[in-house]
């Protein structure tokens, strides 16, 4: 059972009562459970119904509060049997909780007044009226005798229950209880519903910063459209902006934003104040706006699409941090357009967008951004706080998280969409660490966490050795971080499959025989399976002969974004199979994952690190069963990564770098700009014909002067 009394506090429009009882429950020292600010909501046919406050305690059961402000009482009984009745009825939707016609967890009111002097004058008998002083006295009144463990964390799961979140897109139709189809119901129940943690997150609200970080399939994304749903429904009259990197992302925060809206208030949001917006935008309408383009218009500055930034700024990575850049030079209190802003994939944008965001927002500057540090193609990882939001005029840090860093900085440890040994191959392989070291180099290692202890902060565990830079260490996934149903529906050999061809022709046919098996035979739908080509240059070409043949075998499938709209991923109008490249496939999800021409995603040098991210985040888009294939000697060299990792049990057994040895893998395998890229590659080519020369003797060591001759011996640690 719980050890303490945790508060998780919400919104609601009784700041100064709701302060006083959370100070008043703090210091009761005998109460276990968890308390609930501003939640539940529950949704009534006069319209939206919001708790001021609620406990859910092992020893109490539930105990809901009628928080008065002021010294008036008005008809509080009438309050309390109004809250009591809708509560029950919505407990009582969950079988578990009753028994014949009655509830078996005690539900009370309490009225809760701390501006009343005299409550004994003002109340009625058997309605509890309390303040401050007699708080204690009245929870000692409520016991829970029939309590147990399991059907306290029943009664919790119920009171914070956001069914139908995760629910899939469309009804499933399975007949045989064996197939991947039934298999993918059953885990798609089995997380319908928020954990602990996830829900937290959704109601803890802060004034000012908060950030919530956590691995790809933790739920970030649904934490983040439930929140801006709960803040929507609290204060409607709040201007609300969600963002994010990947387009394909639009159509699935509007889906979950609507139907929280509908589940918890019973009223359609308002989109008009609550507007899920592209990052950059265009001139356009609303449905090309985006938080920079309408950053511009506020102030008048001059606004850089695409093309014109990557001109201006230095190339495509450049183009977006220039251009919020260059706008934040116009800062003014024309530029305070909303009240809450919550960032997707921050680890996609540059710092400085997230600054723009910032300066976007009316005191106290509400700004809620996610993201995963192990997602970023682009190889780098967010700075801290303090470091992109900058300074005030004193000084001092605009935003910290600080003493409040509990609240402010929310990890999601628990993975729900990938099961142990899905997620581990995909670090395995996303940080090479079973990969043969080159010739000459230390290590295989492509790259790792500078801050070793991270690796505990995303749910991974010291089987073995020490987590310490220049230590031998062994990391295993734990039965709490990664819950063992997600794995156990299929053998780990169909779990996760790496396999080798001949050539291409032989994969493409291959997976064409595969996909029309998953949709005759396997019970699974057009939208259970996704195709993901790792290099978004060449996706469109590599995967044509693969989409004609199976439309020529009557299976429809589209190219994310470019036989549709740039905002949709999955096809909603017609049953088909989704194509996609890398970029746009993050943050999107499915039963089958197929990754094809893996070996683009190996190799050695400079940019390696990038790759191995785009490995990373293709196999993380599997809900169930992932397939990477490609042919060559490159995707050999995966296989034998995964074998070695399957050897070892599914768990992450390397020496930790030192300080020295990172250097040198950022410098080794860092990401490269096209630009940058063509000059290395001339360099190299230079260099070779140097060497050729002087091997051939058509140039002598003598021809060189003294100086450089003294350069090469330093460098090359030889004789020139």
């Amino acid at each position: 059972m719980t050890e303490r009394l945790t508060i998780t506090r919400g919104v609601n429009k009784k700041p100064v009562t709701t302060d006083v009882l959370e100070q008043s429950l703090e210091v009761l020292q005998d109460i276990q459970g968890e308390v609930f600010t501003g939640y539940p909501l529950v949704a009534t046919p006069d319209g939206k119904y919001s708790i001021d406050a609620t406990l859910v305690s092992p020893s109490k059961g539930i105990v809901l509060f009628d928080l008065i402000e002021g010294p008036g009482v008005g008809d509080y009984a009438e309050r309390q049997d109004d809250l009591a009745n809708k509560i029950e009825a919505r407990l009582k939707l969950h079988r578990e909780l009753v028994k014949g016609r009655q509830l078996v967890v005690p539900l009370s009111v309490i009225s809760f007044a701390p501006g009343i002097a005299n409550v004994e004058a003002a109340a009625v008998e058997g309605y509890p009226l309390v303040n401050e002083h007699g708080l204690a006295a009245a929870l000692n009144e409520m016991n829970w005798l029939e309590s147990n463990d399991d059907l306290y964390r029943m009664t919790l799961s119920a009171i914070e229950s956001l069914s139908s979140i995760r629910k899939s897109r469309s009804k499933r139709e399975v007949h045989r209880e064996d197939s991947r189809g039934a298999k993918l119901k059953r885990l798609e129940d089995s997380i319908a519903t928020l954990d602990h943690r996830q829900n937290k997150a959704v109601i803890e609200t802060v004034d000012g910063v908060q950030r919530i970080r956590g691995l790809a399939g933790s739920g970030k994304t649904i934490v983040l459209a439930l929140k801006a749903a709960y803040l929507h429904t609290q204060h409607p009259d709040w201007r609300i902006a969600v963002t994010f990197h990947t387009r394909s992302l639009k159509g699935q925060f509007r889906r979950l934003i609507n139907n929280f809206c509908i589940e918890q208030s019973g009223e359609e949001p308002d989109w008009t104040k609550i507007r899920v917006i592209n990052a950059w935008g265009a001139p356009g309408g609303d449905a090309r706006d985006g938080v920079y383009y309408e950053y511009c218009r506020a102030t008048g500055t001059e606004f850089f699409d695409f093309r014109s930034a990557s001109n201006k700024f230095g190339g495509s990575e450049r183009a977006f941090d220039g251009a919020c850049q260059a706008a934040l030079t116009n800062v003014s209190d024309a530029t305070l357009l909303y009240d809450v802003i919550l960032a997707d994939e921050a680890q996609d944008f540059p710092p400085s967008f997230l600054k723009l965001c910032y300066s976007m927002l009316k005191p106290p500057k509400r700004l809620v951004y996610a993201y995963d540090e192990l997602q970023n193609l682009s190889g780098t990882s967010l700075p801290p706080s303090e470091e992109i939001f900058g300074n005030d005029e004193h000084g001092q840090p605009l935003v910290t998280f600080g003493d409040d860093r509990r609240r402010r900085d929310v990890i999601l440890q628990k993975c729900y969409r990938n099961s142990r040994p899905v997620l581990v191959s995909a670090h395995g392989l996303g940080f090479g660490i079973y990969r043969d070291a080159p010739q000459g180099a230390e290590t295989g290692l492509v790259q790792i966490f500078d801050y070793p202890a991270l690796w505990e902060e995303i749910g991974y565990k010291v089987q073995e050795g020490q987590l310490a830079k220049g230590q031998h260490v062994v990391l295993e996934r734990t039965a709490e971080t990664s819950p063992r149903f997600l794995e156990e529906h299929s053998d780990i050999d169909d779990l996760v499959q790496f396999i080798r061809f001949d050539d291409e022709a032989q994969q493409n046919e291959w997976l064409i025989q595969q996909i029309k098996r998953n949709l005759q035979e396997d019970e699974l739908r057009h939208d259970d399976i996704i195709v993901i080509h790792s290099d978004p240059r060449t996706a469109r070409g590599s995967t044509g002969p693969i989409r004609r043949q199976l439309f020529e075998a009557g299976v429809q499938t589209h190219l994310a974004g470019v036989d549709t709209d740039a905002d949709v991923f999955f096809r909603t109008d017609t049953p088909s199979v989704t194509f996609t490249g890398i970029y746009r496939a993050k943050g999107n999800e499915a039963g089958m994952v197929y990754v094809i021409n893996a070996q683009d995603c190996n190799g050695t040098g400079a940019g390696l690190a990038s790759l191995r991210n785009r490995l990373f985040t293709a196999i993380t888009r599997s809900k169930a069963w992932v397939r990477v294939i490609g042919y060559g000697s490159r995707m050999q060299g995966l296989i034998d990564e995964y074998e070695a990792l399957k050897h070892h049990g599914f768990v992450l057994d390397f020496n930790y770098p030192d300080d020295a040895l990172l250097g040198k893998l950022r410098i080794v395998h860092r990401d490269l700009s096209p630009q940058e890229r063509q000059r290395l590659e001339r360099k190299k080519s230079q260099l070779a014909d140097l060497l050729s020369d002087l091997d051939s003797g058509e140039l002598h060591p003598e021809d060189l002067d003294e100086a450089t001759r003294e350069k090469l011996k330093r460098l090359l640690g030889g004789s020139v």
